[in-house]
Formats: structure tokens, sequence, C-alpha cells
């Protein structure tokens, strides 16, 4: 991918170095675009699960599966249709149909809309028990608050992870305060093992930082996180390389953002309506294809 350096060290990413670095052919089927899961909700925050799993069907997801609370289940699969709807119990306990879904997972992202930190440390565990050893985990929200407490096991995890965390988020991962700027990141990523994504920069283990710069508050809104962690699923269920997919997915939430803060106002704009938009930023990076390949030429 081509690039430009700042003198931070960090890659300043635009249009043309995504078309450098295309994602895979999306294929023919529903099946060969990603299987991908979202985990979370709670009776206070259902619809954070809603916002994360369509975002991941408007970045290309081929079939989306949510498994949420007993309690929620029904009002989500009427919310989203294009969605299969499974449970887990009050104490986190996935049901025997749910561990069959993540059995067959590309990617799975657990944290939006959880609400209770003794059940998100049992859904966590489980869901990686289940999944493939090889498929992304994404952790955002509640997961990420427990994921501390969890850091001895998840040495042992053999899932390639993703960490989408705000700075309140990332000062909990390294249990300090933090300003989410590149040197914290990265010291995140070399803790967990992960590709990380904040506030436009994305880090990984022994790697510069990737940086997509923006100006745009009306990204600081409630459930814009929700829609990056799905964006992020929604790619990591179609690319091995969860890097490739960080560094798109945080592009194509900037990019949409601004797209909506140059039409209507950079404040006022709702996280839906950032979910709306990742089509067509998809579609701009490659030249008015919609499908995400990049440019082969």
């Amino acid at each position: 991918m081509s690039s430009r350096a700042d003198d931070a060290g960090s890659v300043e990413v635009g249009p043309a170095d995504l078309r450098s670095w295309p994602l895979p052919d999306p294929g023919d089927s529903k099946y060969s675009r990603g299987q991908v899961v979202v985990v979370g909700g709670s009776l206070t925050a259902p619809g954070a699960v809603a916002l994360a799993g369509v975002s991941a069907l408007r970045v290309g997801a081929g079939r989306l599966t949510l498994i949420v609370p007993r309690t929620v289940a029904v009002p989500l699969a009427l919310a989203v249709p294009e969605a299969g709807a499974f449970e887990f119990g009050d104490d986190g306990e996935l049901s025997l149909d749910a561990r069959g879904q993540l059995k067959n997972a590309d990617a799975v992202l657990v944290g939006p809309g959880l609400a209770d930190p003794g059940v998100t440390r049992r859904v966590l565990t489980e869901v990686q028990e289940a999944m493939p050893p090889d498929a992304p985990l994404i952790l955002d929200a509640f997961a990420l608050g427990v994921l501390p407490d969890l850091d001895d096991e998840s040495a042992t995890w053999a899932n390639p992870l993703i960490l989408t965390p705000n700075r309140d988020e990332a000062a909990i991962l390294l249990g300090e305060d933090s300003e989410g700027d590149e040197a914290d990141l990265d010291r995140i990523a070399d803790r967990y093992g992960a590709a990380v994504s904040c506030y436009g920069a994305v880090s990984r283990p022994g790697a510069r930082a990737w940086r997509i710069p923006s100006d745009n508050p009306g990204l600081a809104t409630s459930g814009s996180g929700d829609v990056l962690a799905g964006a992020v699923l929604g790619l990591a269920g179609r690319t091995d390389d969860v890097t490739q997919a960080t560094v798109w997915a945080t592009f194509l939430h900037i990019a949409a953002g601004d797209d909506l803060a140059a039409e209507v106002g950079s404040i006022g704009f709702l996280a839906r309506q950032i979910s709306e938009r990742l089509p067509g930023a998809l579609k701009a990076i490659n030249g008015g294809r919609s499908h995400g390949e990049g440019d082969r030429r």
C-alpha cells in the first residue's frame, strides 16, 4: 500500500492508498461475503446491536446473526429482519442454537449494548470457546471494559483480536489515563496483541500507526462507535487481514460522517445516518464500484 508518513511515524491513509490495498473479491453468494455475528444487547441498550449488525451488512457482509438476551430477541428480530436472532440467558450462558451459529462464523463482534460486567465476562468466554479459532474477534464497549480482567486468559486465545475503544475505554485497557493518541494505541496493541482503532488512528503490534485525519465533531454522537465496530466486523468477515479490515472500516466510518457533515452540518446527524452512508463511502473509494475490490490496474 502506498502511504505518506508524518514526523511521528504514522501513515496517513487516503482513497488511493486503499485502492492499492484492495479487499478480496466478494464472490457471488452471501457466504463468500462473510458470515458475521454480533453478540450483545440488554434491556437498556438493545439498539446498539442493531446499529452494529446493519453496519456490517452495509459494508458488504453476507449473512448476519444477532445473539442477544432472550428478553429482547423478538423485538430485535423484527427491527432487523435481515438477521437471524438467537439467545443468551440472564447469566450470559449461550443457548445451544447460539453456539451452533458461532461455529460457522467468519468474524464475531462482542460488546455493543452489554450492560453487566459479570454477564459480559461469561458471554465473552463462551463466545471464544464456540467460535472458530482463526476467525477474527472484535471487542467493543463493555467487552473492552472486562478485557483486562481476562488478560491472563486472553493470552491463550487463538483468535485474531480487533479492539475499537473510545478514549475512556483506552484508559481502562491501559489501567491509566489515556488521550487515545498513537503512543497509547501502540501500547494497547502490544499488550493485547490486537489491531486497535480509536478516533481515526489504527495501530497493530510492531507496526506504524495508520491515521485517517478528520475534524468532524459529529462523529462523537451516541451509537457512532457501534457503527464503526459493525463496519470492522463486516470487513473482517471478508478478509483474513485484520489490519486491512480495521483500516478500511475506520476510513469508511470517517468518510461517511464527513459526507453527512458536508450535507447537513457537523452537529446533529445520527449514528444510523452514518451507517446509511457506508455503501456510498465504499463506492467512492472504488471509483463508482460498490463491491470494494479496489483498483487492480
